[in-house]
């Protein structure tokens, strides 16, 4: 789960909160989905820090480049 995209861990950590708000899960079932739906989170997160840096680096460069042709 670990190396899944932004979007696919989200889609499938939806999948799960939709199944454990249904009420219907059996007991196991549902404490399985839950530990599931932690380490989807934390895929999620990852991926956001991830594309944040990569913004934030970006923007550094573009505000060094505006700056020199100033």
């Amino acid at each position: 789960m670990e190396n899944l995209s932004y979007e696919e861990a989200s889609k499938k950590l939806d999948q799960i909160i939709t199944e454990l708000e249904s009420g219907s899960l059996p007991m196991d079932k549902a404490v399985e989905y839950f530990e599931q739906g932690k380490v989807l989170a934390n895929v999620c997160y990852k991926n956001l820090d991830r594309v944040k840096g990569k913004l934030t680096e970006l923007n550094e460069m573009l505000g060094k480049l505006v700056e020199e042709d100033v």
